[in-house]
């Protein structure tokens, strides 16, 4: 397994260049942390205090609507992000939940030492607006799918934006994801694919 601490940075090289002295500070203000399948790192009511990366396995965030329906907004996988990000930003009570669908390690860090790599390293507000912008595209062009695609072409999407997942996640999240039931994304995937034109 790749260590934690390495991915982090290599993630962060994407956009960035930090030095050694960076590099230092930067891991030295993340702490690791392991969590077991369906463990919570955060739920709905609490206040979210850090964010967090994923290094291993596999997160998800999802509401409960008041029919007990889960509705999953996102899915984590290695080298992922993941918040609620209202409950981060404004430090109000949450309303997603954050779990492991997998055993996971993540690393986190808190607003106040995200505030301190900001101050001392500005070239970080720009790989984080850099991830910013691209999430807040994903979302709109996921919302603008969920309005106009089929069913089956949302389908594919996901399989596209998940490679690595589709095998592994139960079909029942996969469905949430989507926003079908199990049994239509079931009966679904038994049908052949309709060809067009």
């Amino acid at each position: 397994m790749k260590d934690p601490y390495a991915l982090l940075l290599e993630h962060i090289g994407r956009n960035i260049n930090l030095g050694p002295a960076e590099e230092e500070l930067v891991t030295g203000l993340f702490r690791e942390r392991s969590l077991k399948p369906k463990q919570f790192l955060f739920q709905e009511g609490e206040i979210l205090k850090s964010q967090v990366f994923v290094t291993s396995g596999c997160l998800r965030s999802y509401a409960i609507d008041h029919n007990g329906f889960e509705h999953i907004l996102q899915f984590a996988p290695e080298g992922w992000w993941i918040a609620d990000m209202q409950s981060l930003l404004d430090q109000v009570p949450g309303k997603l939940n954050i779990d492991a669908i997998q055993a996971s390690t993540l690393l986190q860090i808190g607003m106040s030492d995200m505030e301190r790599l900001y101050r001392e390293i500005p070239q970080l507000e720009r790989h984080f607006r850099l991830l910013l912008e691209r999430s807040v595209v994903t979302y709109q062009n996921r919302l603008l799918d969920n309005l106009s695609l089929s069913a089956r072409e949302r389908y594919e999407h996901f399989c596209r934006a998940y490679p690595t997942l589709i095998r592994e996640l139960p079909q029942k999240q996969v469905a949430s994801y989507i926003g079908v039931t199990p049994e239509f994304l079931s009966r679904m995937l038994r049908q052949p694919a309709s060809r067009k034109g």
